[in-house]
């Protein structure tokens, strides 16, 4: 195989300072040269998109399935005149990354009050995502997917979310959305992906994520936490500064 010399920085810029690069790796079972601008999962954590990471290790957790083999693609994408957004900036919380999730994945919604949190984050914390050439955000992983099911059914808190999305150490992911940002990025080869390696590495980093979870967050609340009732009760928006 053509293997991708690795590097540490994830950014390039050019000598003048002008041209900015980003090094992505997309985890896969094939190796993916060309990536097809409208293929793919639609119900994927932001709709259809090529989904990828800055992580060469996290993409080949995601190529591998048990017992087979994938691979790590490495591409560079020209991020000139890309239209990103970034949910990790300021004026983002986490509950605009649940808007989006609650667009795209089926969510367990059991009772009336579920319902109506749903309704409420879509109301008031939506952003016109498919408008941008690509994103930048939390993966909802089987793990951090239950997480956000618990915040939506009201059995942890906003602080107990937040802290949640770090355990794992999952990382972020860059989704190209739109068919210019499809025409920017460039194959620049792979490396395999072991799947007796990976697969066990990606299953622990999951286990991990639970664990931590069910004793350090999920029965401990403290004093202060919101709860998504108490959102929707004294009509909480993205510009409290509760939620930052």
């Amino acid at each position: 195989c053509w293997t991708w010399e690795r590097k540490k920085r994830s950014m390039i810029v050019d000598r003048k300072g002008m041209k900015i690069m980003r090094r992505l790796y997309h985890g896969s079972e094939k190796i993916i040269e060309k990536s097809i601008y409208g293929q793919g999962e639609k119900y994927n954590d932001y709709g259809l998109g090529f989904y990828c990471t800055d992580s060469i290790d996290m993409a080949k957790e995601w190529g591998v399935k048990k017992g087979t083999d994938g691979y790590a693609n490495c591409y560079e994408l020209d991020c000139n005149g890309l239209d990103i957004l970034n949910l990790n900036d300021d004026q983002y919380c986490i509950l605009h990354w649940l808007a989006i999730l609650l667009q795209n994945r089926e969510f367990d919604i059991p009772s009336r009050p579920a319902l109506e949190a749903k309704g409420y984050i879509l109301d008031k914390f939506s952003i016109d995502y498919e408008r941008y050439d690509s994103i930048i955000g939390y993966r909802a992983d089987n793990s951090y997917f239950s997480f956000a099911q618990d915040f939506i059914n009201g059995t942890i808190s906003f602080r107990q979310l937040n802290h949640a999305m770090y355990l794992g150490k999952l990382g972020q992911q860059f989704v190209l959305k739109s068919e210019k940002a499809f025409s920017q990025i460039k194959f620049c080869g792979y490396e395999i992906a072991v799947a007796d390696e990976w697969y066990q590495k990606k299953m622990l980093r999951d286990k991990n994520a639970r664990r931590e979870y069910f004793d350090a967050e999920r029965n401990r609340r403290q004093k202060g936490d919101i709860y998504i009732m108490q959102i929707i009760d004294e009509e909480m928006t993205s510009d409290d500064s509760r939620l930052r």
